[in-house]
């Protein structure tokens, strides 16, 4: 890279600092102030749907860092080495302690810093300033030792431009996705939870259970249900390519989240072996803040493992089929029983014991009305699939453009 490089910090504000966020955050607040940890960052963005809230007085003693929207923050814990720009949909949330702040000086354009520090060039670094074996975390001392290379404002803003093309692409697929992740909610809820499924007219129903439908053990119409184990050496064992290893992070409701995606060998794999991951397997999340996230897996990473924090449930399909588990499970009534079983133990720590999923009580319509939906939600899932390659395909694209417009290989 033959641009002169200058450290982060110094593309900072005069006198200000990158620094972090709350310490001590509370409980949640109802009619609090929005509140970004470190594993609300991911994919470039911040995902607003599952934020904290806190207490307006906490928030106002760390008055420093409420956003006002445009500020580019930095993943500490959690997804170390994420970054976004936080939109102004976020004005007035703060941020976590797992979070940096980096307050950038108006010659400075935030989107280039963020698509630099996303390229390959740029993760390397944040990485090897990763430190911890059980967690990683980026401190800020080395945060701000992080290489930026020195460019006139004119040049990152033409960069921005030509690689803002992408990320509008990007962004409409993701609307397409959520359009037909949307449908196939709605017809689950009309069908399943408002019982106002084809031929309803002529069912009775007998204690809020329809003539034929049936009330089963999730471990009694599954074929598989287990996680499993990080490989020996934790993330320093972890490759750029290989078998997928699918973690916590990867796994959101309804939807997979490609970044951060860890690798492992194959010998590793092996000894994984019992967590293969199978297509459509539903995946769910039983340890952490993020407990109770579910998903169903992507054909497009196979083969893959999952470690200790994700749970495989693999439906029997002479039984009932991926789909229509994925939505009872992520379906309101049965992700609040999740939920507080995951706080029941009294530990500091949320998670969900295998024996509890297991023992799940799963309603099994009629198996006409069962593929029916299956069919449905399968064609919105396979279309979502190409959409979600074709992000990975741009987001590829655009990464590797990033280099040869700084270099001057190509015009911006």
């Amino acid at each position: 890279m033959r641009s002169e490089i200058q450290s982060l910090n110094e593309l900072c504000v005069v006198d200000r600092n990158i620094t972090y966020g709350v310490v001590k955050p509370g409980p949640e607040d109802d009619n609090g102030v929005r509140f970004i940890r470190g594993g609300d960052i991911a994919n470039g963005r911040i995902d607003e749907t599952n934020l904290r809230t806190i207490s307006p007085k906490v928030s106002q003693q760390y008055r420093r860092t409420v956003l006002e929207g445009g500020e580019l923050l930095v993943s500490l814990v959690g997804n170390p080495g994420e970054v976004a720009i936080a939109p102004e949909t976020l004005a007035g949330a703060n941020i976590a302690r797992q979070v940096g702040l980096v307050p950038l000086a108006p010659s400075v354009n935030s989107k280039f810093i963020m698509y630099f520090l996303r390229s390959g060039y740029g993760k390397s670094q944040l990485f090897t300033r990763t430190r911890g074996a059980v967690q990683q975390v980026i401190n800020l001392a080395d945060l701000k030792t992080v290489g930026i290379p020195k460019l006139e404002r004119r040049q990152q803003d033409e960069i921005v431009d030509v690689l803002s093309g992408y990320d509008d692409l990007i962004e409409n697929n993701k609307r397409r996705i959520q359009l037909l992740e949307e449908s196939a909610r709605l017809l689950y809820r009309e069908w399943f939870i408002h019982l106002r499924f084809p031929g309803h007219e002529h069912v009775k129903i007998t204690h809020g259970v329809p003539e034929g439908w049936s009330r089963r053990r999730l471990v009694d119409v599954t074929s598989k249900i287990g996680s499993g184990a990080t490989p020996k050496g934790g993330a320093s064992a972890y490759q750029s390519e290989g078998i997928a290893l699918i973690r916590s992070q990867n796994v959101y409701d309804y939807r997979f989240d490609s970044s951060g995606l860890a690798f492992i060998n194959d010998e590793q794999a092996d000894r994984l072996s019992n967590v293969e991951v199978n297509g459509s397997d539903v995946l769910l999340n039983i340890t952490g803040a993020s407990v109770g996230r579910c998903c169903l897996a992507p054909d497009y990473h196979l083969p893959a493992r999952v470690n200790q924090h994700v749970m495989i449930i693999r439906s029997d399909s002479e039984k009932f089929g991926p789909h229509y588990l994925l939505h009872f499970i992520n379906s309101y009534r049965e992700k609040q029983r999740i939920l507080a079983a995951a706080g029941a133990g009294g530990s500091t720590r949320e998670a969900l014991t295998k024996s509890f999923v297991q023992n799940l009580e799963v309603t099994l319509p009629s198996r006409t009305l069962m593929e029916q939906f299956e069919d449905f939600a399968k064609d919105c899932f396979e279309q979502k699939q190409k959409l979600e390659m074709q992000n990975i395909r741009l987001a590829k694209a655009r990464d590797l453009l990033l280099p040869k417009l700084m270099s001057g290989e190509l015009a911006a």
